[in-house]
């Protein structure tokens, strides 16, 4: 039974849930599955294991993932694609947390 509070049509809206097989993933990402192991040995992407320990990855991941393939079409080696990734993933992060950290610091807007 779910958690109370949750529906079954949630995990759709979960960017985070698991739902791609790795033949479903690089078939929507127009790669090979190769293409999808060797970004886990970069560690850009880590599936989730089924009970079968089969790979499934999250919408989430297939973005990361779509961004390295960008990177790899335009000529960059997959390792240095990830690393790529990697920093971009950390630098938006750091801009998010910078963001709130200004919105806590500015004074409020006087009331009328």
């Amino acid at each position: 039974m779910p958690p109370r509070g949750t529906r079954p049509t949630d995990k759709f809206d979960d960017d985070d849930y698991p739902a791609y097989t790795m033949g479903r993933a690089a078939e929507m990402l127009g790669t090979s599955p190769a293409f999808l192991r060797t970004l886990g040995e970069n560690r850009l992407i880590t599936p989730l294991r089924s009970d079968g320990g089969h790979r499934r990855y999250s919408r989430y991941q297939l973005r990361i993932a779509a961004r390295a393939r960008e990177l790899v079409d335009q000529g960059t080696k997959i390792e240095d694609a990830c690393r790529i990734v990697i920093l971009e993933d950390q630098l938006e992060e750091a801009q998010r947390i910078n963001e709130e950290l200004r919105a806590e610091r500015s004074p409020a807007p006087p009331s009328a």
